[in-house]
């Protein structure tokens, strides 16, 4: 019993210094994060930071080049939608045909929590829709959603994602779902 107990303070007190070490931060190259949390040190923590800021960063600003620094050549989408090819053109795929239809797509990461190898990380994506999505033209409407991911960095480098994007409140900003009665 004591022996679970001492196991359980050290968690404890892992979670508090992560408590501590919650700031929020804004990367050189743009990216807002409003609070970084690291809950348990990774094995080379800067390099899953640097990662996870880098994915952020391509979907903040659509650059292929900072994709390719930040995925592996093995990465898998482990929640890949319909259409969308796997492996590490997917992201760039899905962000070329998003961006045609929000070209001023930018990403606020709220919550960054880093855990090990693990990163989960809660944003927010806002832009106008000013493309064409399927048949829907745009005509300048601000859209505004909530993702939330989940990612598996090893070597420096986002190796897994598991995602769940609000569709629906995006489908309805741009005029393709109504739900009313």
């Amino acid at each position: 019993m004591l022996k679970g107990f001492a196991h359980a303070r050290k968690h404890v007190l892992v979670l508090m210094s992560a408590i501590a070490l919650s700031t929020p931060t804004l990367a050189e190259d743009g990216l807002k994060i409003e609070e970084l949390v690291i809950a348990a040190p990774a094995t080379d923590q800067d390099a899953t930071v640097n990662a996870a800021k880098g994915f952020y960063e391509f979907w903040n600003t659509g650059d292929e080049s900072v994709l390719k620094r930040a995925i592996s050549e093995q990465f898998v989408d482990r929640t890949l939608p319909p259409g969308r090819p796997q492996g590490p053109e997917g992201p760039a795929f899905a962000s070329r045909n998003f961006r045609s239809a929000v070209p001023d797509l930018k990403v606020t990461v709220r919550k960054m929590i880093v855990a090990g190898e693990y990163v989960t990380v809660h944003m927010n994506f806002t832009g106008h829709f000013t493309g064409v999505f399927g048949k829907t033209k745009g005509v300048g409407q601000a859209i505004a959603f909530i993702a939330t991911d989940l990612l598996k960095i090893e070597k420096g480098r986002v190796t897994d994602n598991w995602h769940l994007e609000d569709n629906l409140t995006l489908l309805q900003q741009m005029g393709v779902a109504d739900m009313r009665p």
